[in-house]
Parts: C-alpha cells; structure tokens; sequence
C-alpha cells in the first residue's frame, strides 16, 4: 500500500506520510526476500486447508471477538523507536479474528453480553468458506433471543 500510495500521488513515499507501525511494516516487507515471501504464502495457505478441514465436521466455530475488555484511546501506539510493539500489543487484543482474514472464512461478531461497565462483549463466529448464509441465519436468530439493537453503551455517540 506504501508503494500503491506513491503511484496514486505522484510523490515518492517517506516515513512522515505513514503511521510508524504502516512504515515500520513496509520496511520489513522490503527486506523479506522471494524465498521468504514464497513460505509465508505456503504457510497462509496450509492453514486455510486446515480450518477448511476443521469445517467438514463443523457448522460455526465460536471463539470470544476480543482477549480482554476495550482499553482506552492510545493503547495500541507503539514508542516511536518500536513500532513494531503496537503489532504485538494488538496481536494480544485480538488473537481470535485474524484466523478468519487469513483465511478468508466469512465471520460476524455480535455483542451477545455485557460487561459491569455497560460495554458490549463480542462472540465471534466464523463459518464454512463461502457460507455467509450460515451466520446471517444465525443472527438473526441469536438477535431474536437476546436483543442488542437499542443497547448502547454509557458513553454512545448518537
């Protein structure tokens, strides 16, 4: 994208026009070599063949949408020498989603609880690849038992 951009604008790419993680991964993209690049996506995509085989004998895996609570404004910036940390630090916050984006399984999250604190807790629910229909169905049905529509949290913009 760091690449896309400069084409897009005309302007050769520097580490002021990106966030520090964005430029930080850039970098890192541009050292990895072909042999490197080629084993990740062999990687990625013995992993999609395994939630794949996993999907044979299930209908929708469940797992929670986040690790812990939501954390305040700011947690997720990395000093500006290790931008890498905010990386790790998201990693931590959400290690049950990205399974579904590497993969490409079709996934919801629906606020099915709430915390002491009024705030929504997401499950998250990943389905077949290409059965977008199985989570719409069941949705709809986990709204019908327990309604989230009108729930906001304490500090809501409208």
């Amino acid at each position: 994208m760091v690449e896309a951009t400069a084409v897009m604008t005309g302007r050769s790419p520097t580490a002021a026009m990106f966030e520090p993680l964005t430029w930080a991964l850039s970098e890192m993209g541009r050292r990895a070599t072909a042999p490197q690049y080629l084993m990740a996506a062999h990687t990625l995509q013995r992993v999609a063949r395994d939630v794949a085989r996993f999907f044979v004998d299930h209908d929708v895996w469940l797992t929670p949408t986040l690790a812990e609570p939501p954390v305040p404004l700011g947690t997720f910036e990395g000093p500006p020498d290790q931008p890498l940390a905010a990386l790790g630090r998201a990693i931590a916050f959400v290690p049950f989603t990205p399974i579904a984006n590497v993969t490409g399984q079709p996934a919801m999250s629906v606020p099915l609880s709430w915390n002491p604190a009024g705030l929504p807790i997401g499950s998250h629910f990943v389905a077949r690849f290409g059965d977008e229909a199985t989570l719409f169905r069941l949705a709809a049905q986990l709204e019908a038992a327990r309604p989230w529509a009108d729930r906001r949290p304490p500090l809501a913009a409208v």
